[in-house]
């Protein structure tokens, strides 16, 4: 069955206990709000450390979600972000500002967008940030009127000659685009970053929904402020619901430079993503963009919908990428929420991450994308170890040992001599979650094999990431899971998924790479060479600080070589 299959038998006390009371649904129009606790201020000295993140963003204290409009701009990296300063559940929402000489340490500054004028008297919500030429910053928000209408606003930097852009203005001729005749303003919301048109025109989209139609409306302009909603949508599908945080951009068929939104041609291909309110998880296609018409189309290799491309198939939602002009680079940012309840987020004092920004690129069979976390967090390396030539059999564990487990930085390469024992696979597996679900980690032919994460000394708590090789008809099948079920002792308030993917690679060479970045409370792993990327957030109970254990191993028939292990110690970064 497919995910959502899945998710309609939990209707009722599972479905709202596991992904409202526990924190998972709350952006944007199905918040769960918890008014008794959106303003409770935890004291900083009592901020609790454990499964606290020391390299993945995050604030001092308090709740975040969405990051927004992510920029380059005069030498520095800014991100503005979702954030309650008041208390570790979503509510009194401000865009915070961060910013970066390298995306990896960050420097906090006041708030740049706060609920102020009556066109966001009611709620700023996402948005995007567009560089016009002259280095001119112009943010496009989502503001909620008196009428509790969703809106869009534009906020302009007061002073230019400023590299940080501490102070932000909003035009009192907002609202510059409302949702008119039509358009159901209670889900419309996130317009993008800009791109510019030969015609001279700026374009954005704007997110929304028609019935159960997902919907990406258009808009030009000439100025920047006065915005004229196209006949057409970009692009819309039915049956997928609400699109939150829709992103557009250029990739070009070969390479991995980045791409200014405005590039088109023959020699680029378009990505188009959407966050989908409905399942809370994002998906995206690649296809043509055609400007003359403005439409998107995609290519038939891609699918709309919670069946289709993810940029990740585990926590990440509400992602934004930017075009990053100094090292001419796409870098993708996404949100990871809790997977704990509200309750236990406001004892710790804050809730959510911001995953690793990732550089992404168009792969070369030009059907999907690759990422790869930026080469900046490298500098965080510290001490290294290094394995070589292991060979694993069934049921073989080899320690990692001489680094510090809880917070690492991991790449291996296994490689096996034959597919021969390789499990038939089920085509009724459509859906990667349910098949890793199933068949978890048990014993199989080739695999599970991978890594153990976050374990505890006697392996009674682990998060395993690992590989499964299945033989279809005329092909193998490649499965990738992060399975947080034995993630941890504690049992109530957490949500503990298996989150997997497939992984479409070519196995003629009978190699496959992982690498996991483990971060107390996260497990954010890139199989293959950054085809399939999974997220899990994890709380162990004994596997923690210096008790925390990394084990490769192999539960398959087939033996399994780890041909290179490269693990180090990661220090933390300057985080706000």
């Amino acid at each position: 069955m497919n995910l959502f299959t899945f998710l309609s038998l939990l209707l009722g006390f599972s479905f709202f206990s596991l992904f409202i009371n526990n924190g998972v649904v709350f952006v944007d129009a199905l918040h769960k709000i918890y008014p008794e606790l959106q303003s409770i201020q935890t004291d900083a000295s009592v901020i609790k450390p454990l499964h606290r993140t020391r390299f993945h963003f995050q604030p001092r204290r308090n709740w975040i979600n969405d990051p927004n409009g992510p920029m380059y701009f005069k030498g520095i990296y800014h991100l503005f972000y979702q954030y309650n300063p008041k208390g570790a559940v979503w509510g009194n929402i401000v865009w915070a500002h961060s910013i970066s000489r390298d995306l990896i340490n960050w420097k906090p500054l006041k708030p740049a967008i706060y609920p102020s004028k009556p066109f966001d008297i009611n709620g700023c919500w996402s948005g995007s940030a567009t560089v016009l030429p002259g280095d001119k910053p112009v943010i496009l928000y989502t503001g909620i009127d008196p009428q509790n209408r969703q809106v869009q606003n534009y906020a302009i930097p007061a002073n230019l000659s400023d590299p940080y852009l501490t102070e932000w203005i909003k035009p009192d001729n907002n609202p510059i685009v409302d949702p008119g005749p039509g358009v159901n303003a209670s889900a419309f919301r996130d317009p993008t970053t800009a791109w510019l048109s030969k015609s001279g025109h700026w374009k954005t989209v704007i997110g929304s929904k028609r019935k159960k139609r997902g919907m990406a409306y258009l808009y030009r302009s000439r100025d920047f402020v006065k915005w004229t909603k196209a006949k057409h949508p970009l692009h819309s599908a039915a049956n997928t619901g609400m699109w939150e945080c829709p992103d557009f951009y250029p990739v070009p068929l070969r390479g991995k430079l980045g791409l200014d939104p405005s590039v088109t041609g023959n020699w680029v291909k378009h990505v188009f993503k959407v966050s989908l309110d409905l399942t809370r998880y994002e998906y995206y296609t690649v296809g043509k963009y055609f400007p003359k018409k403005d439409k998107y189309v995609p290519d038939n290799t891609s699918v709309d919908g919670w069946s289709g491309l993810r940029y990740d198939y585990g926590n990440f939602y509400a992602s934004k990428s930017f075009y990053d002009p100094l090292k001419k680079r796409r870098v993708l940012w996404g949100w990871a929420n809790e997977s704990d309840s509200a309750q236990d987020d406001v004892s710790k004092g804050w809730a959510g991450i911001q995953l690793i920004p990732r550089t992404v690129w168009l792969d070369h069979n030009q059907r999907q994308l690759k990422q790869w976390p930026v080469k900046e967090l490298n500098t965080l390396r510290g001490k290294k170890v290094v394995l070589s030539h292991q060979k694993l059999l069934k049921g073989h564990t080899v320690e990692v040992k001489g680094i510090t487990a809880a917070q690492a930085d991991v790449e291996v390469m296994f490689s096996f001599s034959s597919l021969d024992k390789a499990d038939p696979f089920d085509p009724r597996w459509v859906d990667a979650q349910a098949a890793c679900d199933q068949l978890g980690n048990s014993q199989g032919g080739v695999g599970p094999f991978g890594l153990l994460t976050l374990a505890s000394e006697n392996l009674d708590e682990f998060t395993p990431v690992f590989f499964r090789i299945f033989k279809a008809h005329h092909k193998h099948v490649v499965l990738m899971c992060s399975d947080a079920r034995s993630s941890s002792l504690k049992e109530e308030g957490l949500y503990k998924p298996a989150f997997a993917g497939y992984v479409d690679i070519d196995l003629s060479r009978k190699k496959l790479s992982l690498r996991s970045l483990i971060d107390h409370s996260v497990v954010e792993s890139f199989g293959g060479g950054g085809k399939t990327c999974i997220t899990s957030r994890v709380y162990p109970t004994k596997g923690v600080f210096d008790d925390a254990h990394l084990h490769v191993f192999n539960n398959g028939t087939e033996a399994i070589t780890v041909e290179y292990l490269r693990a180090w110690s990661m220090k933390s970064a300057r985080m706000n």
